[in-house]
């Protein structure tokens, strides 16, 4: 049984093999941490967790979709190493994950007309695209290796950097997003390049004090999109550029969304919190065709994984619908992952690795994957339904008739 067994990333040594996943947390202020967001890491990382990672920290002000996200700079470095500390001291290791949206973002957030693989207009911010120069890209990828050194100074042990999910390394990979006609762009090989720059960049800052993730996906979700062959290829370049473990995951923000979660989302409770009249109701009028539902199942990313265990030797972390202890003993000891990552499980119960310590049966975490807490977590900080007093009637139908329906869906 591997699950409460030490397990490295590069240099870097955690007590067992459970991370919190890059889950946005929506808890920032200003592009700035926050109480909010100390007390929940602090929270998972007492709850036993390996690993907790601070989720999406761009790299510069272009970088970022929401003011409730982290921009990694020197200015935050004191309130970050406050959290570091704080997750050290309850035994666990600290991680954040660097990236750069691209073309999910508006003017107003970002500084200016939102940059991308390539130009054009971007139906799900939505907002017009300029193609980056390639004196942008040089300069960005720079930037990654620069928030790796800020990350040091912050107290972090490892980066996670982000080259999935359609954000700006993604753009770059995929053909739906990558239309450039010089170097950057045409075949897989060249659409490659920005990912190595900026995984250079990182390495080289991270040294050999750091460890090195990055989330990487292994289809894109959709027609058109990165198929597992090119995925494949992506994830065989980065363990041949030396990076210490990959993330598994899959889907694109912009076109699959739920592909990358599961299960349906909850269009009423999104545009509930939203605060422009024409987006909420714009939303509320297309939004169950913008963010087609994607079946949720335990483990669902699973049979996709197997074929990156088998291909590449590198450590490899599994994310996916992991709800119980019995799921993560078959991932780590019967499919042979390094590690796990969880998500919305560490939204319900932030002790749900000790919980399952704790147990000699088969501890299952209370999510119900209704998703209620992606539906606000872009508008308000992240939370669970079942945290949540007062909540709209409106919500509570919502949350009753998928519940229904995935009842109904399993047979059960």
């Amino acid at each position: 049984m591997k699950l409460f067994t030490p397990g490295r990333i590069g240099p870097v040594e955690l007590r067992n093999r459970t991370i919190r996943s890059a889950a946005f947390e929506g808890m920032g202020k200003d592009n700035n941490p926050t109480p909010a967001l100390r007390d929940y890491h602090l929270s998972v990382a007492r709850g036993g967790v390996g690993m907790t990672t601070l989720a999406y920290a761009g790299i510069c002000r272009s970088a970022l979709s929401f003011d409730t996200q982290l921009w990694l700079r020197p200015e935050i470095v004191e309130p970050l190493r406050e959290i570091t500390d704080g997750i050290h001291a309850a035994g666990a290791k600290a991680s954040i994950q660097i990236g750069h949206c691209g073309n999910m973002t508006h003017r107003s957030t970002a500084g200016g007309m939102p940059v991308g693989a390539s130009g054009g207009f971007n139906l799900y911010s939505p907002t017009f695209v300029r193609a980056l120069r390639k004196d942008e890209i040089r300069e960005l990828a720079r930037l990654f290796g620069d928030a790796v050194r800020t990350a040091r100074d912050a107290g972090f042990d490892c980066v996670e950097m982000h080259a999935g999910h359609g954000y700006l390394i993604s753009q770059f990979l995929s053909p739906y997003t990558n239309r450039r006609r010089d170097e950057f762009g045409g075949p897989l090989e060249c659409r490659m390049d920005f990912m190595r720059m900026c995984v250079d960049e990182v390495l080289k800052a991270a040294g050999n004090d750091m460890g090195v993730l990055v989330k990487t996906n292994m289809r894109d979700g959709f027609k058109g999109g990165l198929e597992i062959e090119d995925c494949l290829t992506v994830a065989r370049e980065l363990q041949r550029l030396g990076v210490h473990a990959l993330v598994l995951s899959g889907g694109f923000v912009s076109k699959a969304p739920m592909y990358v979660m599961r299960g349906e989302m909850p269009v009423y409770t999104m545009t509930h919190y939203m605060k422009q009249l024409w987006l909420k109701y714009g939303v509320r009028l297309a939004g169950k065709r913008m963010i087609p539902s994607v079946p949720f199942r335990e483990l669902y990313f699973l049979d996709d994984a197997r074929l990156f265990r088998r291909e590449l030797s590198m450590p490899l972390v599994y994310v996916g619908g992991v709800v119980d202890r019995k799921g993560a003993d078959r991932v780590l000891d019967e499919e042979d992952f390094d590690f796990i990552q969880m998500g919305r499980a560490l939204i319900n119960e932030p002790d749900f690795v000790n919980r399952m310590a704790a147990t000699d049966g088969n501890h299952r975490c209370g999510c119900e994957h209704v998703n209620y807490c992606i539906a606000r977590m872009y508008s308000r900080e992240m939370a669970c339904h079942k945290h949540c007093s007062g909540l709209p009637p409106g919500i509570l139908r919502e949350i009753e008739r998928i519940k229904s329906r995935d009842i109904g869906a399993s047979g059960v």
